[in-house]
């Protein structure tokens, strides 16, 4: 094998990990968010996580995060909670965050 292939499979190997951390951090802030967004709706204990796993689904629906946050305003407003769309959008931000540092803290044990 040549320098050039291997450093292109190198490349590769690092584009497939970044995806598979990609994927892995947006499943998990999916889930804190609607964790986050359960305690809003009043929802706590297995109806949070089973509320949590739906807004998980929801990010299948389409690319992006549109559906998401369709998803969680919609069903926030049904209960009356009023969220503007930034402020959902910041939280969604927060929970990237959060699940990034996580996933390092899983890896670092």
């Amino acid at each position: 094998m040549t320098t050039f292939e291997e450093r292109e499979k190198g490349f590769e190997r690092k584009f497939a990990h970044d995806e598979e951390l990609r994927f892995k951090a947006t499943v998990r802030r999916n889930k804190l968010f609607g964790l986050w967004a359960a305690q809003k709706l009043g929802l706590s204990g297995d109806e949070a996580e089973a509320y949590a796993k739906t807004v998980v689904k929801a990010d299948f629906e389409a690319p992006g995060d549109d559906d998401v946050l369709r998803k969680v305003r919609g069903d926030l407003a049904a209960k009356g909670v009023d969220m503007s769309d930034s402020e959902l959008q910041r939280v969604l931000s927060e929970m990237m965050v959060e699940a990034m540092r996580q996933i390092e803290a899983d890896k670092a044990s």
